[in-house]
């Protein structure tokens, strides 16, 4: 055994409660080197009279490491305990205190995680684990009312650019809210809506006003009224690291300089505050001189945003908030941010933007979630690229063991956004990959997301060409696209197990680029068979009972000699499932 690669802390990812009664156990060993860890458990002041043994799962592996788990109920909320790491005959110890050829006696040198606080469990939102997610770009969305188009307002469907208006709007959104829930969605995510010089609105420059080109005030109340009238959650984007240079404090700095009383509200580095070889003579988005970046330790700039937060909360009964460039922000002022918008609404939905592994953000004080951008780029790198099973379920292991259980379970994962190419430009405009892909965001771990178009076959490069007009005209439009989105839409809503049920590969080899899944819980058990590949293929995988039905079709599917043989075409996929008995 290769004793450098075990590891394991009391703490975050690898030691953690998931409720007031659990405790999940994580350790990590070298790829392929172990038979079995076991955790050796009790209470640190009944040691013989709670001792239990419990052995851990193999959950995940990643190129070079297997990632154990197991989930303890300690009787007294506390838990001491050391892990045996067995392979063949031999077996070591890992401790507190390092690794031992023989068990350290109890409880000296062991793990211990002290005590099951109830305020200190991560609790994320229950819905969120329910939602399917629509994300819109109002701008492009839908024109609603032709009287707010702002000046020289480009025909609806027409070259995106950087700079060009469409006349997209609130009223667009709430003609449609039916066509939403005939897809199925239950949760709206809108890019920023708040006054703001460009289309896209990450440059506010009044936060507690939505823009005029878009309505006002009353009618995004009345969206979110409609919406959840329909079951349809809503969540805004906060622009919270930066403004507008028009927004009016910095404007203030702009006139007064040194004497503004705005001017800790921002990151001066030079005065006069300007420009100067290119480069803002204050800390920006980027190197983007009109959008000056917010000083959030200055306590008058924490309670304005933190007031923002609060406000639409209240205002309107929102759901959640996605927030802008998070990673840039003090974690500081993410801790008070929690505090305020779980105090007005405890089931509010919080996900950060972030692009890569952000476990400091995911510690149960400051987000729910995150943008999985690194999802999505692994699923395309396997759906569309050239990767085979075995490194895709490699990368994939690797995400899973990044956070926590309750994390994973609302991840926000989507396979395109406003920032990147659209998800059929992504997939070289084959649809077959894009189907695949879908399937696996439906049948995953986290709460999926849609940009609003991919539905319907809109493609687009990068911004701008990602953040086309939508197109309503059903003869222009790729139903069966659509029915194919409902389909995956309606089967992950009406099966736990796809939302909330355990995910393991069971076939993923060197080589290959096909798959096969589970995801189940007590009462159903679902396997998802790909091939993703131009030929005819026939994957197979033992199977012990002939209990299996297809997904879509509820026909039954029986293995011959305990063995399931899927005929599958190129680039196709099937979804089996059967009932488990609850005794």
């Amino acid at each position: 055994m290769l004793l450098e690669a075990m590891y394991h802390v009391p703490r975050d990812k690898w030691a953690y409660a998931y409720n007031t009664s659990t405790i999940h156990l994580r350790v990590r060993t070298k790829r392929d080197d172990v038979d079995y860890v076991t955790a050796l458990t009790g209470d640190k002041y009944d040691w013989d009279g709670t001792y239990r043994e419990i052995q851990l799962e193999k959950a995940a592996s990643d190129s070079m490491f297997d990632y154990w788990e197991a989930a303890v109920k300690p009787k007294f909320k506390r838990l001491t305990y050391i892990f045996r790491v067995t392979a063949g005959h031999e077996n070591v110890f890992l401790a507190d205190n390092g690794i031992h050829r023989e068990p350290p006696y109890p409880t000296g040198g062991y793990y211990e995680f002290s005590y099951i606080h109830e305020i200190d469990v991560f609790k994320v939102p229950e819905w969120a684990k329910e939602a399917v997610f629509y994300q819109i770009m109002t701008e492009r969305f839908a024109n609603g009312n032709p009287d707010l188009n702002p000046e020289g307002t480009h025909t609806w469907g027409g070259k995106p650019e950087l700079d060009n208006y469409f006349g997209g709007d609130l009223q667009g959104v709430l003609d449609h809210l039916d066509d939403l829930t005939k897809l199925g969605v239950n949760a709206i995510y809108f890019t920023p809506l708040f006054q703001a010089n460009s289309y896209h609105k990450y440059d506010t420059i009044d936060y507690k006003k939505v823009d005029p080109h878009f309505g006002d005030n009353d009618l995004l109340k009345k969206v979110t009224e409609e919406c959840h009238r329909r079951g349809i959650r809503v969540m805004l984007d906060a622009v919270f690291n930066h403004c507008s240079e028009d927004f009016p404090p910095f404007q203030d700095v702009l006139k007064n300089g040194k004497q503004s009383k705005f001017v800790d509200w921002f990151h001066i580095n030079e005065f006069p505050v300007g420009i100067k070889n290119g480069i803002p003579t204050y800390d920006t988005f980027g190197f983007y001189g009109n959008m000056p970046k917010f000083n959030t330790a200055n306590p008058e700039v924490k309670a304005y945003l933190l007031d923002v937060a609060e406000y639409w909360i209240k205002e309107i009964k929102l759901d959640g908030w996605r927030l802008d460039v998070a990673n840039e922000v003090d974690n500081h002022f993410w801790r008070d941010f929690r505090k305020v918008v779980k105090t007005a609404n405890p089931e509010a939905y919080i996900v950060g933007e972030v692009w890569s592994d952000s476990l400091t953000w995911l510690m149960g004080d400051q987000f729910d979630s995150v943008m999985n951008y690194p999802f999505a780029d692994k699923v395309l790198e396997f759906f569309c690229g050239s990767m085979d099973g075995y490194n895709f379920a490699n990368e994939m292991g690797s995400l899973i063991m990044r956070y926590p259980q309750q994390t994973n379970e609302v991840i926000f994962n989507m396979l395109c956004s406003h920032d990147t190419p659209r998800l059929l430009s992504r997939c070289g405009e084959d649809k077959r990959r894009l189907k695949l892909s879908v399937v696996f965001l439906f049948t995953y771990i986290g709460t999926p997301c849609i940009f609003y178009g991919d539905e319907v076959g809109i493609s687009g490069e990068g911004d701008p060409d990602c953040r086309k007009c939508m197109e309503w005209d059903p003869a222009k439009q790729d139903r069966e696209l659509y029915d194919f989105y409902r389909l995956m839409i309606d089967l992950r809503k009406s099966n736990e197990a796809l939302r909330k049920g355990r995910f393991r590969f069971l076939k993923a080899d060197h080589n290959d680029p096909c798959i096969v899944y589970e995801r189940m819980d007590d009462q159903l058990h679902f396997t998802v068979w790909m091939n993703n590949t131009p030929d005819i293929r026939t994957l197979s995988h033992p199977m012990e009972t002939r209990d299996w039905r297809d997904a879509l079709t509820e026909d039954p599917v029986i293995p011959t000699d305990g063995i399931m043989n899927i005929k599958l075409d190129p680039y196709g996929y099937r979804i089996l499932y059967r009932q488990l008995d609850p005794s």
